[in-house]
């Protein structure tokens, strides 16, 4: 009866061994596929981003009034001026169109003396975050 026992145990075993010898584990290899849209949120979001004031950058105010006309203000200055960049500011109860994000003053005003052409109310401010 022992030596059956034995031959049992010897058995489950070596058939253990046999099964985990065609086991394979997981591989090392990992592969991504990511949309296309992704890629361009990130993109947008860097660019917006980039343009968050910060406290020690510069702006140019080219306009106040209300929401209408400050929207007509931004369209306009985005069409002719495409690398700069320009935004709505809203502080009750005047809309505010700013535009740029210099880090200097001098190079702030070189820009405002050129907008002032188009918008004479045009000032140079450093906004508070």
């Amino acid at each position: 009866m022992r030596i059956l026992g034995f031959l049992r145990i010897d058995f489950k075993l070596i058939v253990l061994v046999i099964l985990s010898a065609n086991c394979y584990a997981q591989s090392g290899k990992t592969s991504i596929t990511q949309d296309q849209r992704f890629e361009q949120l990130l993109n947008e979001k860097r660019k917006i981003n980039s343009s968050i004031t910060l406290s020690d950058r510069f702006k140019i105010q080219i306009f106040t009034g209300d929401s209408e006309t400050s929207k007509v203000a931004l369209q306009d200055f985005r069409k002719k001026n495409k690398d700069i960049d320009a935004t709505i500011v809203f502080n009750t109860p005047i809309y505010k169109v700013w535009v740029g994000n210099f880090k200097t003053r001098i190079e702030a005003e070189k820009k405002l003396q050129d907008f002032k052409k188009k918008y004479p109310n045009a000032f140079l401010i450093k906004p508070n975050k």
